[in-house]
């Protein structure tokens, strides 16, 4: 545990971190995020977070050594995309038991683990997590996985970060250590070029970076390592020969990017893929850092031109649905980089921002939002769902724009939703990710089915008032027609 702690020490002074630059020592040691409340439902712990940055990488074999419990709380709890492994998606625990727990047979069990998974796989890497019941009875998981890497020859990495010691978002940090400390650069690649990139922070929830990839293909600009999403193992043990990097998702891996940097000279950048002039920019951005390491200035020609294209092609497409959208008040619910590139995205095409969340940003990104909306007023720390649903059922806002756990305060609001986080279905990054973005938006927003559920239920209504009743006459019409009808159909009501 004391080196877990040492780790945890070195996280919460992350000097990168922009909540720690203007801290005391003393300030540093608590870290960067709020400390949970025991007990409390936080969305998640360390090893939730760790979980989250490492899976993604697939063709690695992830397992959790813990109770059963563990690994089904955390396995397919987010929307990242495969082009080709699927082991990734298999779920391994060692399922202690409180008789193995007992009996210490715990390390013993995880080392017959590896050997199976090895054996009956043969994956290059297998990762092993520790969790709260196996920290706190002990377990060495370091020297189990140093052993079994010994005797079968493949990569074991152990990667501690147990629940207990934090949030979600110390739990991506010590992943980002992990890979520090046991992957990245334990390969040296033989193709290493002027022209390689990592991107850190970026997870191709829904396929998304998929739409990004080609536009530096285009370029001829090799994505190196794309650190966690659609990761492969080799890639990510030579990410530390790559030029430049960009960081889309700061708050989770910037102790990754610094100290990459640090070690191997890689010059970072914090950049967005949401939306046309943030895409654009980033594209800049890539070429002038590869520039500065030594590429051909040429190419800062070639991504204007392609940058030019594109958002041409792009605003084109946008154009029909500016009309539609024009003045229409969204609600972002949302943190991180999408907590402001999502606001100049949705701005580029005359949206009104009534209110961004901005409880998982930076402070450089609540700056950021500062900038865009010249607003404080449009910025909350944390909204509760008593005032989403006042906000939203007083229709001061045509959409919202969140996660899942907030859609049932919409749709109770009789407010049309859409899921931007990380259950998406659809693609969000890139050009044409913005203009589905936009066609998403437009389609929640004009379904029909707004108004309908608006309309008074039947039993709110008036009720009906008629000139006169109908006459007796009229109901002896009805009475003589139904039975002329039972006549012909030989029903015998008598017996009835």
């Amino acid at each position: 545990m004391s080196s877990l702690s040492t780790k945890i020490q070195e996280v919460f002074n992350e000097p990168a971190c922009e909540k720690n630059r203007g801290k005391d020592a003393k300030a540093r040691k608590e870290g960067c995020s709020k400390p949970l409340t025991p007990g409390a439902a936080a969305g998640g712990c360390a090893f939730d977070g760790a979980k989250i940055v490492l899976q993604p990488i697939t063709d690695v074999a992830h397992l959790v050594h813990a109770p059963l419990a563990c690994e089904g709380n955390s396995w397919d709890n987010r929307g990242a995309a495969s082009s080709g492994p699927t082991l990734w998606r298999t779920s391994f625990t060692t399922d202690l038991t409180e008789l193995d727990v007992v009996m210490g047979q715990g390390e013993r069990k995880l080392f017959k683990a590896i050997r199976e998974i090895k054996e009956a796989y043969g994956p290059p890497a297998i990762f092993v997590y520790s969790t709260c019941v196996t920290a706190l009875i002990g377990e060495d998981i370091e020297a189990v996985c140093k052993r079994a890497a010994e005797k079968f020859g493949l990569a074991v990495v152990p990667v501690d970060a147990p629940g207990f010691v934090g949030s979600k978002n110390l739990g991506n940090k010590l992943a980002g250590e992990a890979l520090l400390d046991h992957v990245i650069g334990t390969v040296e690649p033989d193709d290493a070029g002027p022209y390689d990139i990592n991107i850190l922070g970026e997870f191709n929830l829904a396929g998304e970076f998929w739409l990004v990839k080609p536009l530096l293909d285009r370029l001829g600009i090799r994505v190196r390592a794309c650190i966690p999403g659609d990761a492969r193992y080799r890639d990510v043990a030579t990410a530390h020969r790559a030029r430049a990097a960009m960081m889309v998702c700061s708050s989770a891996l910037i102790n990754l990017a610094r100290k990459m940097e640090e070690r191997w000279e890689i010059p970072f950048f914090e950049g967005s893929f949401y939306g046309i002039t943030d895409t654009s920019e980033a594209l800049r951005q890539i070429s002038h850092l590869l520039v500065k390491k030594g590429a051909d200035p040429e190419i800062l020609d070639r991504t204007e031109t392609l940058i030019a294209l594109e958002e041409g092609i792009a605003w084109k497409k946008l154009a029909a649905y500016r009309p539609r959208l024009q003045g229409k008040r969204v609600l972002l619910n949302t943190g991180g980089v999408k907590s402001w590139s999502i606001v100049h995205a949705l701005m580029e095409i005359g949206i009104e921002i009534v209110g961004t969340s901005v409880k998982k940003s930076t402070a450089k990104d609540k700056e950021r939002i500062k900038q865009i909306l010249k607003d404080d007023n449009h910025m909350f720390e944390q909204m509760a769902a008593r005032e989403l649903y006042a906000m939203l059922s007083e229709h001061k806002a045509d959409i919202m724009l969140s996660g899942g756990r907030t859609q049932f305060i919409a749709l109770k609001a009789k407010t049309p939703w859409l899921d931007i986080n990380q259950e998406r279905q659809h693609p969000y990054a890139g050009y044409d990710g913005m203009v589905e973005l936009v066609r998403q938006i437009d389609l929640a927003i004009h379904n029909p089915i707004w108004r309908q559920v608006r309309e008074p239920a039947p039993w709110d209504r008036p009720p009906a008032v008629k000139d006169e009743l109908p006459s007796t006459k009229s109901e002896t019409a009805t009475v003589q027609a139904f039975k002329k009808f039972a006549g012909a159909t030989a029903v015998d009501f008598g017996a009835c």
